[in-house]
């Protein structure tokens, strides 16, 4: 049974999440085109950068990450996340089929640009959807009350709209504009 991840691994992982997602730069490492990174300049980085971590305290927040959000490779040199880059990389994902309903978390203060615009990746190269209503509720209230909203997933695919699901669950689609989206609350 995993243990529960401490203060110290959350604070970690969020910062994982910046270097393997967006800045790898930030510890001095390069991802590769499908986004994976060395293991061992990882924690040399993260070790200069104050954020000493061994390779177990690594292997216990991946395997431990509520989320799933990173992933070893088969012999656990390579380490990445599985999505939510805001970087240009190639995890492999082939399109896939959606459910005909998903769901995307927000709050409030979006919801006017959401209105206007759909839902549009900002700088990461996905929107994200959840399977269910909870994920969805989950994902908004990290900033605040959420609002779930429902994407027309099914017609948007017969529409040609491609989506993709990532490791961890995660769809994943370029854009959905307003029209798709067809509840509010």
């Amino acid at each position: 049974m995993p243990k529960v991840a401490a203060m110290s691994d959350v604070r970690t992982s969020k910062f994982l999440a910046l270097i393997l997602r967006h800045k790898p730069e930030a510890v001095g490492i390069a991802l590769d085109p499908e986004g994976w990174a060395d293991v061992g300049d990882l924690l040399a980085g993260m070790k200069r950068n104050g954020h000493a971590l061994t390779f177990d305290a690594l292997a216990n927040i991946v395997e431990t990450n509520s989320k799933r959000r990173y992933a070893f490779n088969d012999d656990r040199t390579k380490i990445r996340a599985v999505q939510g880059h805001s970087r240009p990389v190639d995890v492999g994902l082939a399109p896939v089929t959606p459910p005909g309903r998903l769901y995307h978390g927000t709050v409030e203060r979006f919801i006017g640009s959401i209105r206007e615009k759909g839902l549009i990746r900002g700088t990461r190269l996905h929107v994200h959807l959840s399977a269910d209503r909870e994920s969805a509720a989950l994902v908004g209230k990290r900033r605040g009350q959420p609002i779930v909203l429902t994407v027309d997933s099914g017609t948007m695919a017969e529409r040609r709209h491609v989506f993709y699901l990532s490791e961890n669950g995660v769809w994943l689609t370029e854009h959905v504009p307003v029209g798709f989206i067809v509840a509010w609350r």
